[in-house]
């Protein structure tokens, strides 16, 4: 499974980088957007979205306001599900990955990875 962190830092202290690591951890592919150009251990944190293929899952460490940027990119990767990260609760967004038959979970990527609900 391949899975977009919309968010992304090198900041080793950030939720963002440590869902990265978590990933990697339990074998998953990652790929990341950010602000800033960079590596977040072997990953590439583009600051473009580009048109990414295979995307499973999409998880968010955006807030709200900043994620509206990215509704129809996200919509465009057809992923099947977005994961909302505490304080990235978005109830219009909600409506929109309704509309688009895309599944959506409010929880925490590192609290699914460590409990193997992921």
């Amino acid at each position: 499974m391949k899975t977009l962190v919309i968010g992304a830092t090198t900041n080793k202290d950030r939720y963002a980088y440590k869902a990265i690591q978590s990933l990697i951890n339990k074998s998953h592919q990652v790929v990341a957007i950010g602000t800033k150009e960079g590596m977040a251990l072997d990953v590439n944190i583009e600051t473009t979205k580009l048109p990414f293929t295979g995307i499973d899952t999409v998880t968010l460490y955006l807030n709200p306001k900043n994620q509206e940027e990215y509704y129809d990119y996200i919509i465009s990767l057809k992923p099947r599900r977005v994961l909302f990260n505490p304080g990235t609760e978005n109830p219009a967004f909600y409506e929109i990955l309704k509309q688009n038959n895309i599944e959506f979970e409010i929880a925490c990527t590192l609290v699914l990875l460590a409990t193997n609900q992921y």
